[in-house]
């Protein structure tokens, strides 16, 4: 697995540790950042929830993104983490945060402009998730995009609280829906 695009472009990174774990592939990701305009995320704050082994926020890091801040509760997945950001660079610009992502949620200091969920399949609560974020003042910036990656399996809503669906995309067995807050959408 490797950074697709930016500053680090091809550098390796760490994959998850669990078998069961299913990392957003090059693909994926790479489709995710064409979709999004640049200034959603260029020098801006990134949330990376569920982040595995952090490609979605590195991503985003090494395309221009000001900080970005990683959600993972398995320790030995943040340890990963943390040597994926040594090795592209990008320790000085990010958070990462061994928790609970409902937790994190109560915790952590807004506004995000870009938040990445892509959290394991067998999660069947990620609706109450976006429900959770939308939920909380401030804590998705004005005009900000989450972006929740999913099986196909799973159906989601057009609107969480302000968040609204823009974009419905499928790659494979991947669905990625991108939601905005507020806005006239990109």
């Amino acid at each position: 697995m490797r950074v697709v695009s930016g500053e680090a472009k091809g550098r390796r990174l760490k994959g998850t540790l669990s078998p069961k774990a299913r990392p957003t592939t090059e693909r994926v990701r790479a489709a995710i950042f064409n979709v999004l305009p640049p200034e959603v995320y260029q020098e801006m704050r990134v949330l990376d929830l569920y982040a595995g082994s952090g490609s979605l926020g590195i991503e985003a890091l090494s395309r221009g993104a000001g900080w970005a801040d990683f959600v993972e509760r398995n320790h030995r997945q943040c340890a990963v983490i943390k040597a994926n950001l040594e090795t592209t660079g990008c320790v000085q610009k990010a958070g990462v945060h061994c928790a609970d992502v409902a937790q994190s949620l109560t915790r952590l200091v807004g506004p995000y402009h870009l938040v990445l969920l892509d959290p394991p399949y067998r999660l069947q609560n990620l609706g109450e998730v976006l429900e959770k974020l939308a939920s909380v003042d401030g804590f998705v910036a004005e005009a900000g995009v989450v972006v929740a990656g999913h099986s196909k399996h799973l159906e989601l809503l057009p609107v969480y609280g302000p968040l609204a669906l823009r974009l419905h995309r499928r790659y494979g067995d991947n669905v990625v829906d991108f939601f905005q807050r507020g806005g006239s959408g990109w």
